[in-house]
């Protein structure tokens, strides 16, 4: 039985072309009072990107991913003491967002992307968040297939999480992310959740990124701004399989979610 809350990370997405709210915080102050709503609503984290990974997304520069990130993470450390994680695959980025006060690397492409990232997380000891994605996002959902999508998905991990500890990298500094909508059908990102428990045994955090994603249209016919009730349905369902992280738009939802999954699990 899960005894420990999932620590809740609260999506800040400074970009102009994000799915779900693109342009809302790519300012420094609108970007400050979303961090400042997270943190009164209990995030233990913030994740602040630069670059949208959604479907078909373009990629961008490194000197415009930096221009978005770094005023932001500078203008929230001076506020607020709450971890943050840069979510980039540019070793710079990651760099010049932990000199700016962020503490841990969200890579989404496992370091696999920048040759450089690799030699940055030896020289640092911050944690680092991993994921599984099948392709890029330019064509990641161009027709995705697995024979065991589980399977698959574990096998990455343990072939990423050997290749890191090679390179010096402890696995109690890694958290693995199955990568929900990333390369994945309907049927696949449902069996992730459904089987969320199996990558615990990797012994390492896991995190889980649902938050109104494409599945959840999928299921309920929802648009983008109304996909907040079901991501808390599936964050409570995620609370049994000893979750690490939830990566969340709307931390309050989340953690009234959590807080009855905790009060039913605990009960005799």
């Amino acid at each position: 039985m899960n005894t420990v809350s999932p620590k809740v990370m609260g999506i800040l997405n400074v970009t102009p072309d994000s799915f779900s709210d693109g342009g809302q915080f790519d300012s420094e102050a609108s970007a400050c009072m979303q961090a400042e709503a997270f943190v009164v609503s209990g995030a233990d984290i913030i994740d602040i990107g630069g670059e949208s990974t959604r479907p078909f997304a373009e990629a961008v520069s490194e000197s415009d991913e930096l221009k978005r990130v770094i005023p932001p993470i500078l203008a929230i450390r001076r506020k607020f003491t709450i971890p943050i994680s840069i979510d980039t695959t540019k070793a710079e980025v990651a760099r010049q967002a932990l000199a700016a006060g962020a503490d841990i690397i969200n890579d989404i492409s496992a370091l696999r992307k920048d040759p450089e990232m690799i030699t940055l997380v030896q020289e640092t000891d911050v944690p680092v968040i991993i994921m599984h994605m099948k392709g890029t996002p330019g064509d990641m959902q161009v027709k995705p297939e697995y024979d065991n999508v589980i399977q698959e998905i574990y096998n990455f991990f343990e072939e990423r999480l050997s290749w890191l500890e090679k390179n010096g990298v402890d696995r109690k500094r890694i958290t693995v992310d199955p990568g929900i909508g990333f390369g994945k059908k309907l049927s696949h990102n449902l069996s992730i959740i459904k089987h969320l428990a199996e990558f615990k045994k990797l012994g390492c955090p896991v995190l889980l990124g649902h938050s109104r994603k494409r599945f959840i249209e999928d299921i309920c016919g929802l648009a983008v701004e109304e996909r907040d009730l079901p991501t808390a349905v599936v964050s409570a369902l995620a609370y049994s399989a000893d979750i690490d992280i939830i990566r969340v738009h709307d931390v309050a939802a989340t953690r009234i979610a959590l807080q009855m999954s905790g009060a039913i699990s605990g009960a005799e």
